[in-house]
């Protein structure tokens, strides 16, 4: 069972753990990620702008959504990470649900995964029924928009 956590400034080192274990991956696939390597001041400043939640299993932490409200009932999910040893084990869902919970005022969720990431554009669509709604380039790397309304 998955214990969640608001996450304060101090959990900065944390963040960066799992940061770094979640988008390893992508960083040597595209040469760059901005989720990938960030500096504590980096991650400490994120925490302010994009609130997070860390998941917990067993007094490890093993996941993180991030949001910015752009507007009462309107999401932004900055980043849904899982460390990657606890990938494939339904912690994304359980912290994407958790999230949803936990803001029961949504009525729009947006995020962007890279158009190439198969396994994310499953999870989205399939699990979730968001919508793809554009596609942009971010540096190097293709982007797909992703939805939820309700």
């Amino acid at each position: 069972m998955l214990v969640y956590k608001n996450a304060e400034i101090s959990d900065a080192d944390v963040l960066i753990e799992i940061y770094n274990s979640a988008f390893y991956d992508d960083f040597v696939r595209y040469g760059q990620c901005q989720a990938y390597g960030k500096s504590r001041e980096e991650m400490e400043q994120s925490i302010r702008d994009y609130p997070k939640t860390i998941a917990y299993d067993q007094d490890k932490a093993v996941g993180v959504v991030s949001c910015k409200v752009e507007e009462p009932g309107k999401y932004y999910i900055g980043c849904l990470a899982v460390v990657k040893e606890a990938q494939g084990r339904g912690i994304g869902t359980e912290l994407l649900n958790h999230f949803m919970s936990e803001h029961p005022d949504w009525n729009e969720l947006t995020l962007v995964t890279p158009k190439d990431n198969e396994r994310n554009i499953r999870f989205y669509t399939k699990r979730f029924g968001f919508d793809i709604v554009g596609e942009e380039v971010d540096g190097a790397v293709t982007v797909l928009w992703f939805k939820l309304s309700r």
